[in-house]
């Protein structure tokens, strides 16, 4: 026995020796190396798609940039005039105290084929709501953004396609191509959107930059230019016209614009199919409603992993990303889901190192809301989800108008 105990004494001996010979020292880390932005306020024009923006866009598109790398805006589609209830302060406002830090609106009542301009004209009053609002806004330090539910060039009643017979979807997209039977009708239609962007001023009469996004939910059916309507060529052609038409021929520059498509896309390859090219996109945006239509975590993880290619891409091509559409509507039979937007949205937009600059909830109307009341029961929900950390609204967001020195 003494003998077997002298054994295991000398082994685990030799084990421990053999042991310290062989350890291995661990390697530090190497030290995490931050990669500068390539875009500075030096050099922030040449990575526009208008070298002739005014100052104040150009402070915009490079802050959006900035700001996204830390933290999004928070903003409402009509947030001063759709209201549910009683009118006032936007929702968001009467929710959180403060107001949203970009609101949305809309050219289509402005473009409307019965604005006769007049000032007892209903779509006219309209136009001149909406456009004192985008003034009030910036005098706010807010973003500013606009969506264009343009109605069809057969009949201008509509902008959904179910209302169409089978032959105006077919054409009607294509009519509006150059060299297409609607194509001066439809620079009609731009005439007047840039009319309205270069008279939009503020009080120092320094025109006021927009964040446009024309014909967005593309890769959808609903609306007449879907992607059942119009090739892929077709429909970057249209966006390339716009944007040159506008930019080039109107000498409007005080414009970023944005392509926002569906959530349909699940791969960058297949959000690019449609992509007018760099040199015609300052904001790569997705609208998404279904991956957040009550799918919990589910729903907020893949609506993650299309905000990462989407905030990746912008990164590589040097643009702004951007949740440009979402909410889940609450009405009188649909009710409001727990922690819908601290957990489910805010997680979306935040993890894996998603980049966001702005998200936008749609409008709220008489028949429910996207944006809680104060006494909505998901009110202290989206309390929460306006106080996180990466979260700003109005009160918090930085001079988006000026460049950093």
């Amino acid at each position: 026995m003494k003998e077997m105990i002298s054994f295991l004494i000398v082994v685990t001996t030799i084990l421990i020796s053999c042991s310290k010979e062989n350890d291995v020292v661990p390697t530090p880390s190497p030290p995490v190396v931050t990669i500068p932005d390539p875009v500075t306020p030096q050099n922030v024009r040449t990575f526009m798609i208008d070298p002739y923006a005014t100052d104040e866009t150009v402070a915009l598109f490079y802050n959006l940039r900035k700001l996204s790398q830390s933290k999004f805006a928070i903003g409402q589609q009509d947030a001063f005039n759709a209201f549910y209830g009683v009118s006032g302060n936007s929702d968001i406002r009467k929710t959180t105290g403060n107001d949203p830090a970009l609101l949305g609106s809309d050219f289509m009542f402005i473009t409307d084929k019965s604005n006769n301009g007049l000032s007892n004209n209903w779509f006219y009053q309209q136009e001149i709501i909406i456009t004192d609002d985008v003034k009030e806004a910036y005098s706010k330090g807010m973003i500013n953004v606009f969506c264009w539910h343009l109605r069809e060039p057969n009949n201008e009643d509509s902008f959904y396609a179910s209302d169409m017979t089978p032959e105006q979807k077919n054409t009607a997209f294509r009519s509006i191509l150059p060299g297409g039977s609607k194509h001066d009708w439809y620079k009609l239609k731009l005439d007047k959107v840039a009319s309205v962007i270069s008279n939009l001023k503020d009080n120092n009469n320094k025109l006021i930059p927009v964040i446009f996004r024309p014909f967005h939910e593309f890769d959808g059916n609903w609306f007449w230019w879907g992607a059942n309507y119009c090739s892929p060529q077709e429909y970057k052609t249209v966006f390339q016209f716009t944007v040159d038409y506008l930019k080039n021929t109107k000498n409007v520059h005080n414009i970023l614009y944005s392509f926002s498509p569906d959530n349909t896309y699940t791969t960058t390859s297949a959000y690019l199919s449609r992509y007018p090219g760099d040199g015609y996109v300052d904001v790569l945006g997705m609208d998404n409603y279904g991956d957040f239509n009550n799918q919990g975590v589910n729903g907020s993880n893949t609506a993650n992993s299309k905000l990462k290619y989407l905030s990746d891409l912008a990164i590589e091509k040097k643009k702004i990303a951007a949740l440009t559409e979402t909410g889940y509507h609450v009405t009188s039979t649909t009710p409001a889901i727990p922690n819908w937007f601290s957990t489910y949205l805010y997680d979306a937009m935040t993890k894996n190192n998603v980049q966001l600059a702005f998200v936008m909830f749609w409008n709220n109307g008489n028949g429910g809301y996207y944006v809680p009341t104060p006494t909505a029961s998901n009110a202290s929900d989206f309390n929460s989800f306006a106080s996180k950390p990466k979260s700003v609204l109005q009160n918090t967001l930085p001079n988006m108008y000026v460049l950093p020195n």
